[in-house]
């Protein structure tokens, strides 16, 4: 993105600090700064990003490493997959991505780990002691061929 007169204006609505150089402007009630750039709305990273870098890649996102929703500063800002986003992120999907171990401690491994339908991680050891269990509660045996 070449710099044009409104770069200057950019400039100027952000605090530049030691860490994030924060937005001090408008912003979305996703907390996502914002600036008009001709007839356009824009994502405040996302033009610090190209004013910084050049465009985008097509199919990236700008992940703000320093997690600060308002900060501006080039290199805090990373162009990745919109997944890559997510797992680096502090949600529930970034959460259970990291987990090495079932709830009872069984590892999350290629022998002991099934994708289920709704594309979570199962245990196959707790499945197992699972259908044990039930099995066990019904009286049926299992009678060996």
């Amino acid at each position: 993105m070449p710099r044009t007169d409104w770069t200057d204006r950019f400039l100027a609505k952000v605090a530049k600090g030691d860490g994030c150089w924060t937005w001090k402007a408008s912003v979305r009630a996703n907390g996502y700064g914002q600036v008009r750039v001709g007839a356009r709305v824009r994502s405040a990273h996302r033009v610090a990003y190209e004013l910084a870098y050049g465009q985008i890649p097509p199919g990236l996102v700008i992940d703000h490493l320093c997690r600060n929703r308002r900060c501006v500063r080039p290199s805090h800002l990373d162009a990745v997959t919109q997944r890559t986003n997510v797992l680096r992120g502090v949600s529930l999907a970034a959460h259970r991505a990291a987990q090495t171990h079932c709830i009872h401690g069984h590892l999350f491994d290629a022998v002991n780990t099934y994708v289920a339908s709704n594309g979570t991680r199962k245990c196959r050891a707790c499945r197992a002691a699972r259908s044990h269990a039930r099995r066990r509660q019904r009286e049926v045996s299992c009678v060996p061929a």
